[in-house]
Protein backbone atom coordinates (compact mmCIF):
# COMPACT_ATOMS: atom_id res chain seq x y z
CA UNK A 1 0.00 0.00 0.00
CA UNK A 2 1.30 3.78 -0.17
CA UNK A 3 2.50 4.21 2.93
CA UNK A 4 4.51 1.44 3.04
CA UNK A 5 6.58 2.33 0.05
CA UNK A 6 8.72 4.78 1.97
CA UNK A 7 10.51 1.77 3.50
CA UNK A 8 11.70 0.63 0.08
CA UNK A 9 13.01 1.33 -2.85
CA UNK A 10 11.23 3.77 -4.91
CA UNK A 11 8.11 2.51 -6.91
CA UNK A 12 9.58 3.88 -10.26
CA UNK A 13 13.25 3.43 -9.68
CA UNK A 14 12.54 -0.16 -8.57
CA UNK A 15 10.35 -1.31 -11.24
CA UNK A 16 13.23 0.32 -13.97
CA UNK A 17 15.58 -2.09 -11.89
CA UNK A 18 13.54 -4.61 -12.24
CA UNK A 19 -6.12 -14.19 12.61
CA UNK A 20 -9.14 -16.72 11.40
CA UNK A 21 -8.67 -18.85 14.45
CA UNK A 22 -11.73 -21.30 14.90
CA UNK A 23 -13.50 -20.19 11.94
CA UNK A 24 -11.21 -22.12 9.88
CA UNK A 25 -12.69 -25.02 9.92
CA UNK A 26 -15.68 -24.21 7.66
CA UNK A 27 -14.16 -21.55 5.33
CA UNK A 28 -16.25 -20.05 3.09
CA UNK A 29 -17.30 -16.85 1.57
CA UNK A 30 -19.64 -15.01 4.04
CA UNK A 31 -23.77 -15.51 2.31
CA UNK A 32 -21.86 -16.97 -1.04
CA UNK A 33 -22.84 -20.59 -2.01
CA UNK A 34 -20.51 -22.13 -4.86
CA UNK A 35 -23.03 -24.70 -5.88
CA UNK A 36 -23.12 -25.07 -9.91
CA UNK A 37 -19.34 -22.47 -9.32
CA UNK A 38 -17.64 -22.73 -12.40
CA UNK A 39 -14.58 -23.12 -9.84
CA UNK A 40 -15.32 -25.18 -7.35
CA UNK A 41 -17.69 -27.25 -8.98
CA UNK A 42 -20.88 -28.26 -7.09
CA UNK A 43 -19.45 -28.61 -3.89
CA UNK A 44 -20.63 -25.75 -1.40
CA UNK A 45 -18.41 -23.48 0.49
CA UNK A 46 -20.26 -24.81 3.69
CA UNK A 47 -18.72 -28.27 3.22
CA UNK A 48 -15.68 -28.51 5.84
CA UNK A 49 -12.42 -28.62 4.95
CA UNK A 50 -9.33 -30.70 6.97
CA UNK A 51 -6.97 -28.97 8.29
CA UNK A 52 -5.06 -31.86 9.09
CA UNK A 53 -4.87 -33.48 5.42
CA UNK A 54 -2.96 -31.68 3.54
CA UNK A 55 -0.37 -34.36 0.66
CA UNK A 56 3.20 -33.35 1.79
CA UNK A 57 6.48 -34.79 -0.22
CA UNK A 58 10.03 -34.61 0.77
CA UNK A 59 12.66 -32.97 -0.84
CA UNK A 60 15.48 -35.08 -1.17
CA UNK A 61 18.24 -32.81 0.12
CA UNK A 62 17.06 -31.30 2.91
CA UNK A 63 13.95 -33.97 4.23
CA UNK A 64 11.67 -30.99 4.27
CA UNK A 65 8.12 -31.70 4.07
CA UNK A 66 6.95 -29.43 1.44
CA UNK A 67 3.11 -29.28 0.92
CA UNK A 68 2.09 -30.47 -2.66
CA UNK A 69 -0.51 -27.69 -3.35
CA UNK A 70 2.01 -24.28 -3.34
CA UNK A 71 0.38 -20.62 -3.42
CA UNK A 72 1.47 -18.67 -6.51
CA UNK A 73 1.73 -15.04 -5.25
CA UNK A 74 2.28 -13.68 -9.06
CA UNK A 75 -1.66 -12.41 -8.90
CA UNK A 76 -2.41 -11.16 -5.01
CA UNK A 77 -5.96 -9.18 -5.03
CA UNK A 78 -5.44 -5.68 -5.71
CA UNK A 79 -8.41 -2.58 -4.35
CA UNK A 80 -8.48 0.80 -5.39
CA UNK A 81 -6.61 3.52 -3.28
CA UNK A 82 -6.85 7.40 -4.65
CA UNK A 83 -7.75 5.75 -7.89
CA UNK A 84 -5.07 3.19 -8.03
CA UNK A 85 -5.05 -0.48 -8.28
CA UNK A 86 -3.13 -1.46 -5.28
CA UNK A 87 -2.35 -4.76 -3.16
CA UNK A 88 -5.27 -5.09 -0.89
CA UNK A 89 -2.76 -6.59 1.99
CA UNK A 90 -5.88 -7.75 4.78
CA UNK A 91 -7.30 -9.84 1.83
CA UNK A 92 -4.17 -11.38 1.21
CA UNK A 93 -3.03 -11.56 4.83
CA UNK A 94 -6.36 -13.68 4.86
CA UNK A 95 -5.84 -16.02 1.98
CA UNK A 96 -2.34 -17.05 3.92
CA UNK A 97 -3.65 -17.65 6.67
CA UNK A 98 -6.37 -19.81 5.71
CA UNK A 99 -3.62 -21.69 3.33
CA UNK A 100 -1.04 -21.91 6.57
CA UNK A 101 -4.01 -23.04 8.39
CA UNK A 102 -4.85 -25.93 6.21
CA UNK A 103 -1.25 -27.06 5.58
CA UNK A 104 0.30 -24.90 2.67
CA UNK A 105 3.85 -24.03 3.48
CA UNK A 106 5.36 -23.11 0.28
CA UNK A 107 4.66 -19.85 -1.30
CA UNK A 108 6.32 -18.34 -4.44
CA UNK A 109 7.06 -15.02 -5.44
CA UNK A 110 9.37 -12.77 -7.46
CA UNK A 111 10.56 -8.90 -7.95
CA UNK A 112 8.61 -8.96 -10.94
CA UNK A 113 5.30 -9.94 -9.75
CA UNK A 114 2.31 -7.15 -9.47
CA UNK A 115 4.43 -4.65 -10.78
CA UNK A 116 7.40 -5.31 -8.38
CA UNK A 117 4.67 -5.38 -4.74
CA UNK A 118 4.47 -8.72 -4.65
CA UNK A 119 7.17 -9.69 -2.39
CA UNK A 120 6.46 -6.79 -0.24
CA UNK A 121 3.27 -7.97 0.41
CA UNK A 122 4.02 -12.15 0.52
CA UNK A 123 6.47 -10.72 3.30
CA UNK A 124 3.94 -8.68 4.81
CA UNK A 125 1.75 -11.55 5.78
CA UNK A 126 4.32 -14.67 6.12
CA UNK A 127 6.22 -12.19 8.85
CA UNK A 128 3.01 -13.03 10.80
CA UNK A 129 3.70 -16.43 11.01
CA UNK A 130 6.49 -18.44 12.67
CA UNK A 131 9.32 -18.64 10.32
CA UNK A 132 9.13 -22.51 10.56
CA UNK A 133 5.91 -22.49 9.17
CA UNK A 134 6.31 -21.45 5.66
CA UNK A 135 8.78 -21.95 2.82
CA UNK A 136 9.74 -18.92 0.81
CA UNK A 137 10.46 -19.36 -3.21
CA UNK A 138 11.67 -15.78 -4.64
CA UNK A 139 13.80 -15.80 -8.36
CA UNK A 140 16.56 -13.13 -9.57
CA UNK A 141 14.56 -11.89 -11.95
CA UNK A 142 16.96 -9.63 -14.16
CA UNK A 143 15.05 -9.87 -17.47
CA UNK A 144 15.99 -6.78 -18.74
CA UNK A 145 19.68 -5.97 -20.39
CA UNK A 146 19.99 -2.95 -17.96
CA UNK A 147 19.93 -5.55 -15.00
CA UNK A 148 22.19 -8.10 -16.01
CA UNK A 149 24.93 -6.10 -14.69
CA UNK A 150 27.09 -7.55 -11.37
CA UNK A 151 26.25 -5.08 -9.19
CA UNK A 152 22.18 -4.74 -10.46
CA UNK A 153 21.78 -8.48 -10.35
CA UNK A 154 23.16 -8.31 -6.61
CA UNK A 155 21.17 -5.22 -5.92
CA UNK A 156 17.91 -7.39 -6.64
CA UNK A 157 18.70 -10.70 -4.99
CA UNK A 158 19.55 -8.56 -1.52
CA UNK A 159 16.46 -6.82 -1.95
CA UNK A 160 14.10 -9.84 -1.95
CA UNK A 161 15.93 -10.02 1.88
CA UNK A 162 14.64 -6.61 2.45
CA UNK A 163 11.16 -6.78 0.91
CA UNK A 164 10.74 -10.40 2.40
CA UNK A 165 11.83 -9.76 6.14
CA UNK A 166 13.95 -13.12 5.89
CA UNK A 167 18.00 -13.52 6.67
CA UNK A 168 17.47 -16.62 4.43
CA UNK A 169 15.73 -17.32 1.45
CA UNK A 170 14.29 -21.30 1.05
CA UNK A 171 13.98 -21.55 -3.08
CA UNK A 172 15.54 -19.48 -5.10
CA UNK A 173 15.43 -19.22 -8.45
CA UNK A 174 17.10 -17.99 -11.55
CA UNK A 175 14.21 -16.91 -13.40
CA UNK A 176 12.78 -17.53 -17.05
CA UNK A 177 15.73 -19.80 -17.91
CA UNK A 178 15.53 -19.99 -21.90
CA UNK A 179 14.36 -16.55 -22.54
CA UNK A 180 16.93 -15.52 -24.93
CA UNK A 181 18.59 -18.63 -25.31
CA UNK A 182 22.35 -19.21 -24.42
CA UNK A 183 22.92 -15.35 -25.02
CA UNK A 184 20.75 -14.23 -22.20
CA UNK A 185 21.80 -17.02 -19.80
CA UNK A 186 25.61 -15.79 -20.30
CA UNK A 187 24.89 -12.28 -19.90
CA UNK A 188 22.49 -12.84 -16.55
CA UNK A 189 24.34 -15.44 -14.76
CA UNK A 190 27.50 -16.78 -16.32
CA UNK A 191 29.65 -14.04 -18.04
CA UNK A 192 28.95 -11.73 -14.89
CA UNK A 193 30.15 -13.93 -12.14
CA UNK A 194 26.28 -13.53 -10.30
CA UNK A 195 25.79 -17.68 -10.87
CA UNK A 196 29.24 -18.41 -8.91
CA UNK A 197 27.89 -15.38 -6.12
CA UNK A 198 24.60 -17.31 -5.56
CA UNK A 199 26.83 -20.60 -5.34
CA UNK A 200 28.74 -19.38 -2.43
CA UNK A 201 25.40 -17.71 -0.94
CA UNK A 202 23.72 -21.64 -1.17
CA UNK A 203 27.36 -22.67 1.09
CA UNK A 204 26.69 -20.02 3.38
CA UNK A 205 22.90 -21.03 4.62
CA UNK A 206 21.72 -17.75 2.78
CA UNK A 207 19.54 -19.63 -0.09
CA UNK A 208 18.93 -22.66 1.30
CA UNK A 209 17.96 -24.55 -2.17
CA UNK A 210 19.02 -23.21 -5.68
CA UNK A 211 17.04 -23.94 -9.28
CA UNK A 212 15.40 -22.16 -12.00
CA UNK A 213 12.58 -21.56 -13.71
CA UNK A 214 12.36 -22.77 -17.43
CA UNK A 215 10.75 -20.64 -20.43
CA UNK A 216 11.80 -21.36 -24.16
CA UNK A 217 14.46 -22.46 -25.65
CA UNK A 218 15.22 -25.94 -24.45
CA UNK A 219 19.09 -25.59 -25.46
CA UNK A 220 19.80 -23.97 -22.59
CA UNK A 221 17.41 -26.69 -20.34
CA UNK A 222 19.33 -29.27 -21.75
CA UNK A 223 23.04 -27.31 -20.90
CA UNK A 224 22.31 -26.58 -17.11
CA UNK A 225 21.19 -29.91 -16.63
CA UNK A 226 23.96 -31.43 -18.68
CA UNK A 227 25.96 -29.14 -16.06
CA UNK A 228 24.06 -30.51 -12.84
CA UNK A 229 27.63 -32.34 -11.52
CA UNK A 230 28.52 -28.90 -11.21
CA UNK A 231 26.06 -26.87 -10.10
CA UNK A 232 23.99 -29.55 -7.97
CA UNK A 233 20.65 -27.96 -8.84
CA UNK A 234 18.10 -28.84 -5.79
CA UNK A 235 15.13 -28.44 -7.95
CA UNK A 236 13.77 -26.96 -11.20
CA UNK A 237 10.45 -25.46 -11.89
CA UNK A 238 8.88 -26.37 -15.29
CA UNK A 239 5.31 -25.86 -16.65
CA UNK A 240 3.35 -29.23 -16.99
CA UNK A 241 -0.42 -30.07 -17.43
CA UNK A 242 -2.17 -32.57 -19.25
CA UNK A 243 -2.35 -30.63 -22.86
CA UNK A 244 1.30 -29.31 -22.20
CA UNK A 245 2.84 -33.20 -21.98
CA UNK A 246 2.62 -34.38 -25.63
CA UNK A 247 1.34 -31.08 -27.20
CA UNK A 248 3.30 -28.14 -26.23
CA UNK A 249 5.21 -28.04 -29.58
CA UNK A 250 2.08 -28.73 -31.41
CA UNK A 251 0.88 -25.49 -29.56
CA UNK A 252 4.11 -23.76 -30.75
CA UNK A 253 7.49 -25.02 -32.26
CA UNK A 254 9.23 -23.04 -29.89
CA UNK A 255 7.83 -24.57 -27.05
CA UNK A 256 8.86 -28.05 -25.22
CA UNK A 257 6.88 -30.86 -24.22
CA UNK A 258 6.33 -31.21 -20.46
CA UNK A 259 7.37 -35.08 -21.00
CA UNK A 260 10.34 -34.47 -21.65
CA UNK A 261 10.79 -31.56 -19.36
CA UNK A 262 9.93 -33.84 -16.62
CA UNK A 263 11.55 -37.10 -17.42
CA UNK A 264 15.10 -35.30 -17.87
CA UNK A 265 14.48 -34.09 -14.44
CA UNK A 266 13.42 -37.48 -13.06
CA UNK A 267 16.36 -39.36 -14.92
CA UNK A 268 18.76 -37.14 -12.02
CA UNK A 269 16.34 -36.85 -8.99
CA UNK A 270 16.00 -33.39 -9.36
CA UNK A 271 12.36 -32.56 -7.65
CA UNK A 272 10.25 -30.90 -9.93
CA UNK A 273 8.51 -27.67 -9.10
CA UNK A 274 5.26 -27.23 -11.78
CA UNK A 275 3.84 -23.70 -12.87
CA UNK A 276 0.86 -23.10 -14.99
CA UNK A 277 -1.42 -26.56 -14.21
CA UNK A 278 -4.03 -24.85 -15.41
CA UNK A 279 -1.98 -23.29 -18.55
CA UNK A 280 -3.06 -19.81 -17.13
CA UNK A 281 -6.66 -20.56 -16.40
CA UNK A 282 -7.03 -22.18 -19.91
CA UNK A 283 -7.46 -25.76 -18.75
CA UNK A 284 -10.70 -24.29 -16.31
CA UNK A 285 -12.11 -22.09 -19.12
CA UNK A 286 -12.51 -25.15 -21.32
CA UNK A 287 -14.76 -25.47 -24.42
CA UNK A 288 -18.48 -26.38 -23.79
CA UNK A 289 -17.68 -29.90 -24.98
CA UNK A 290 -14.65 -30.34 -23.10
CA UNK A 291 -16.38 -29.24 -19.88
CA UNK A 292 -19.48 -31.73 -20.23
CA UNK A 293 -17.13 -34.43 -20.77
CA UNK A 294 -15.38 -34.01 -17.68
CA UNK A 295 -18.27 -33.35 -15.62
CA UNK A 296 -19.71 -36.52 -16.94
CA UNK A 297 -16.88 -38.33 -15.24
CA UNK A 298 -16.72 -36.20 -11.69
CA UNK A 299 -19.98 -34.33 -11.45
CA UNK A 300 -18.97 -32.97 -8.23
CA UNK A 301 -15.16 -31.95 -8.42
CA UNK A 302 -14.65 -28.47 -10.60
CA UNK A 303 -12.96 -28.99 -14.24
CA UNK A 304 -9.70 -27.53 -12.79
CA UNK A 305 -9.05 -29.54 -9.70
CA UNK A 306 -8.54 -32.38 -13.18
CA UNK A 307 -5.61 -30.44 -14.00
CA UNK A 308 -3.86 -30.15 -10.14
CA UNK A 309 -4.52 -33.96 -9.67
CA UNK A 310 -3.13 -34.61 -12.94
CA UNK A 311 0.34 -31.94 -12.04
CA UNK A 312 0.08 -33.71 -8.60
CA UNK A 313 0.17 -37.45 -9.65
CA UNK A 314 3.61 -37.34 -10.86
CA UNK A 315 6.06 -38.71 -7.96
CA UNK A 316 9.26 -36.42 -8.81
CA UNK A 317 6.66 -33.29 -8.47
CA UNK A 318 7.62 -31.55 -4.81
CA UNK A 319 4.68 -29.11 -5.48
CA UNK A 320 2.05 -27.78 -7.55
CA UNK A 321 1.92 -23.88 -7.87
CA UNK A 322 -1.81 -21.95 -7.91
CA UNK A 323 -2.01 -18.20 -8.36
CA UNK A 324 -5.09 -18.19 -5.88
CA UNK A 325 -6.24 -14.82 -6.16
CA UNK A 326 -9.93 -15.30 -4.29
CA UNK A 327 -10.99 -17.79 -1.78
CA UNK A 328 -12.71 -19.70 -4.01
CA UNK A 329 -10.04 -20.82 -5.79
CA UNK A 330 -8.12 -21.70 -2.45
CA UNK A 331 -10.81 -23.46 -0.99
CA UNK A 332 -11.31 -25.70 -4.22
CA UNK A 333 -7.57 -26.17 -4.61
CA UNK A 334 -6.99 -27.26 -0.48
CA UNK A 335 -10.26 -30.18 -1.35
CA UNK A 336 -7.88 -31.34 -4.50
CA UNK A 337 -4.89 -31.86 -2.05
CA UNK A 338 -6.26 -32.48 1.49
CA UNK A 339 -6.60 -35.09 1.34
CA UNK A 340 -4.79 -36.11 -2.45
CA UNK A 341 -6.68 -38.48 -4.47
CA UNK A 342 -3.94 -39.68 -6.97
CA UNK A 343 -5.55 -40.24 -10.69
CA UNK A 344 -5.61 -43.65 -11.74
CA UNK A 345 -3.94 -45.36 -15.02
CA UNK A 346 -7.59 -45.03 -16.62
CA UNK A 347 -7.76 -41.28 -15.33
CA UNK A 348 -4.65 -40.37 -16.96
CA UNK A 349 -5.46 -41.75 -20.22
CA UNK A 350 -8.80 -40.01 -19.72
CA UNK A 351 -7.01 -36.61 -19.72
CA UNK A 352 -4.85 -37.62 -22.56
CA UNK A 353 -7.93 -38.23 -24.86
CA UNK A 354 -9.17 -35.02 -23.42
CA UNK A 355 -6.14 -33.24 -24.45
CA UNK A 356 -6.57 -34.44 -27.92
CA UNK A 357 -10.14 -33.50 -28.22
CA UNK A 358 -9.02 -29.94 -26.84
CA UNK A 359 -7.10 -29.67 -29.82
CA UNK A 360 -9.29 -29.26 -31.96
CA UNK A 361 -10.54 -26.47 -30.28
CA UNK A 362 -7.00 -24.16 -30.46
CA UNK A 363 -6.60 -21.25 -28.48
CA UNK A 364 -4.12 -18.65 -28.46
CA UNK A 365 -1.41 -20.20 -25.62
CA UNK A 366 -1.72 -17.09 -23.12
CA UNK A 367 -1.00 -17.47 -19.74
CA UNK A 368 -2.25 -13.94 -18.13
CA UNK A 369 1.44 -13.64 -16.96
CA UNK A 370 1.60 -9.77 -18.58
CA UNK A 371 5.02 -9.88 -19.03
CA UNK A 372 4.21 -8.30 -22.32
CA UNK A 373 3.25 -5.33 -20.87
CA UNK A 374 3.41 -2.11 -20.61
CA UNK A 375 2.50 -2.02 -23.74
CA UNK A 376 4.20 1.10 -25.32
CA UNK A 377 0.97 1.84 -27.25
CA UNK A 378 -1.38 1.16 -23.96
CA UNK A 379 -3.11 -1.85 -25.79
CA UNK A 380 -4.40 -4.67 -23.25
CA UNK A 381 -2.57 -7.50 -24.79
CA UNK A 382 -3.89 -10.15 -22.04
CA UNK A 383 -7.44 -8.69 -22.31
CA UNK A 384 -7.14 -9.11 -26.13
CA UNK A 385 -6.05 -12.47 -26.26
CA UNK A 386 -7.94 -13.83 -23.38
CA UNK A 387 -10.94 -12.53 -24.82
CA UNK A 388 -10.78 -14.42 -28.19
CA UNK A 389 -9.91 -17.38 -25.94
CA UNK A 390 -12.99 -17.07 -24.28
CA UNK A 391 -15.08 -17.11 -27.20
CA UNK A 392 -13.32 -20.25 -29.13
CA UNK A 393 -14.24 -21.72 -25.81
CA UNK A 394 -18.17 -20.53 -26.02
CA UNK A 395 -18.49 -21.58 -28.93
CA UNK A 396 -18.32 -18.03 -30.19
CA UNK A 397 -16.26 -17.32 -33.09
CA UNK A 398 -18.77 -16.73 -35.81
CA UNK A 399 -18.43 -18.89 -38.98
CA UNK A 400 -19.68 -18.15 -42.22
CA UNK A 401 -21.62 -15.06 -42.79
CA UNK A 402 -25.07 -15.74 -42.47
CA UNK A 403 -27.45 -17.56 -40.41
CA UNK A 404 -29.09 -17.22 -36.99
CA UNK A 405 -26.05 -19.01 -35.04
CA UNK A 406 -23.67 -16.81 -36.76
CA UNK A 407 -25.59 -13.56 -35.86
CA UNK A 408 -25.43 -14.50 -32.30
CA UNK A 409 -21.89 -15.44 -32.29
CA UNK A 410 -21.01 -12.36 -33.91
CA UNK A 411 -22.89 -10.27 -31.50
CA UNK A 412 -21.39 -11.74 -28.75
CA UNK A 413 -17.78 -11.20 -29.99
CA UNK A 414 -18.30 -8.02 -30.57
CA UNK A 415 -20.29 -6.73 -27.79
CA UNK A 416 -18.19 -8.92 -25.29
CA UNK A 417 -14.43 -7.13 -26.81
CA UNK A 418 -16.12 -3.88 -26.37
CA UNK A 419 -16.98 -4.75 -22.74
CA UNK A 420 -13.61 -6.26 -22.08
CA UNK A 421 -10.90 -4.10 -24.10
CA UNK A 422 -12.18 -0.10 -23.98
CA UNK A 423 -11.40 1.25 -27.72
CA UNK A 424 -8.53 2.92 -27.28
CA UNK A 425 -6.54 -0.41 -26.02
CA UNK A 426 -7.82 -2.68 -28.58
CA UNK A 427 -5.92 -4.40 -31.44
CA UNK A 428 -6.29 -2.11 -33.69
CA UNK A 429 -3.69 0.09 -31.96
CA UNK A 430 -0.78 -2.43 -32.70
CA UNK A 431 1.52 -0.86 -34.97
CA UNK A 432 3.79 -4.85 -35.18
CA UNK A 433 6.84 -2.87 -32.97
CA UNK A 434 7.33 -6.04 -31.05
CA UNK A 435 8.61 -4.78 -28.48
CA UNK A 436 6.12 -7.29 -26.16
CA UNK A 437 7.24 -10.32 -28.50
CA UNK A 438 10.66 -10.67 -27.05
CA UNK A 439 9.18 -10.82 -23.41
CA UNK A 440 6.75 -13.59 -23.80
CA UNK A 441 7.39 -17.24 -21.79
CA UNK A 442 5.22 -19.04 -24.73
CA UNK A 443 6.55 -17.49 -27.55
CA UNK A 444 3.73 -16.17 -28.68
CA UNK A 445 3.79 -14.20 -32.01
CA UNK A 446 1.98 -11.60 -30.26
CA UNK A 447 1.87 -8.40 -33.46
CA UNK A 448 0.73 -11.20 -35.65
CA UNK A 449 -2.18 -12.63 -33.53
CA UNK A 450 -3.20 -8.77 -32.50
CA UNK A 451 -3.76 -8.27 -36.39
CA UNK A 452 -5.29 -11.20 -36.87
CA UNK A 453 -8.16 -10.67 -34.45
CA UNK A 454 -8.25 -7.25 -35.44
CA UNK A 455 -8.60 -8.39 -39.23
CA UNK A 456 -11.16 -10.47 -37.41
CA UNK A 457 -13.09 -7.80 -35.55
CA UNK A 458 -13.18 -5.39 -38.57
CA UNK A 459 -14.36 -8.71 -40.86
CA UNK A 460 -17.48 -9.13 -38.01
CA UNK A 461 -17.99 -5.03 -37.98
CA UNK A 462 -18.50 -4.84 -41.84
CA UNK A 463 -20.99 -7.73 -42.17
CA UNK A 464 -22.71 -5.84 -39.34
CA UNK A 465 -22.94 -2.57 -41.64
CA UNK A 466 -24.44 -5.30 -44.74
Amino acid sequence: MKHEDKKGLDRRGFLKRMGLGASVMGLGLAGCDSKKNPVTGDQTTSAEIPVDKMEYRTNPKTGEKVSLLGYGCMRWPTVKIDGNDEIDQETVNRLVDTAIAHGVNYFDTSPAYCKGRSERATGIALKRHPRDKFYVATKLSNFSPSTWGRKESLDMYHNSFKELQVDYIDYLLLHGIGMGGMEALNGRYIDNGVLDYLLKEREAGRIRNLGFSYHGDVEVFDYLLSKHDEYKWDFVQIQLNYLDWKHAKEINPRNTNAEYLYEELAKRNIPAVIMEPLLGGRLSNLHDHVVARLKQEEPERSVASWAFRYAGTHPDVLTVLSGMTYMEHLEDNLRTYAPFKPLTDDEMQFLYTTADLMMQYPTIPCNDCKYCMPCPYGIDIPAILLHYNKCVNEGNIPEGHEGEAYRKARQAFLVGYDRSVPRLRQASHCIGCNQCGPHCPQSIDIPGELHRIDGFVEQLKQNVKA
